[in-house]
């Protein structure tokens, strides 16, 4: 081969290389959108209480192999600070695309055995951590208090 020969190649090399860096997603990590909600839910077995319940949402269903929910102020501090909510997959857990705090869900087990999902505080941000696989997200949210304003959009 000629060098005009080793220099297109070279350059036809280098121009993929950046193409495949910055114009796809090959390399970047996967993540998953979590949102959540609260709403009043009515309960047969408790015909006149309706009880507020948080849940939340993946836009997608996940095999979810880990859900840790702890107070964002402590992870700031310390990442390894308790968690109010932790549940790791056992063996294969169930497809979910939505849940409620604190439920059981199929295929996944508290981690550390006989624990229950700890009581949230009004007013106080937490953090939900989410891992199915590889992929991961997380979600700050609290309950009660001021909701949050759009700082992005101009007040009239």
């Amino acid at each position: 081969m000629t060098k005009k020969n080793w220099l297109s190649v070279i350059l036809l090399a280098v121009l993929m290389t950046v193409y495949v860096i910055y114009f796809t997603d090959w390399f970047k990590p996967k993540t998953v959108r979590v949102f959540h909600t609260v709403r009043e839910m009515h309960f047969r077995r408790q015909s006149a209480n309706m009880e507020p319940v948080l849940l939340f949402g993946l836009g997608q269903q996940l095999k979810l192999t880990e859900i840790k929910v702890v107070p964002l102020a402590g992870f700031q501090a310390n990442p390894k600070v308790q968690p109010v909510w932790h549940l790791i997959s056992d063996s294969n857990s169930v497809p979910v695309m939505d849940f409620a705090y604190g439920i059981r869900i199929r295929g996944m087990k508290p981690a550390v055995p006989g624990t229950k999902a700890g009581l949230l505080e009004t007013n106080v941000m937490y953090r939900i951590l989410v891992t199915a696989g590889r992929v991961k997200g997380q979600h700050d949210f609290q309950l009660g208090g001021e909701p949050t304003q759009n700082t992005t959009a101009a007040n009239p």
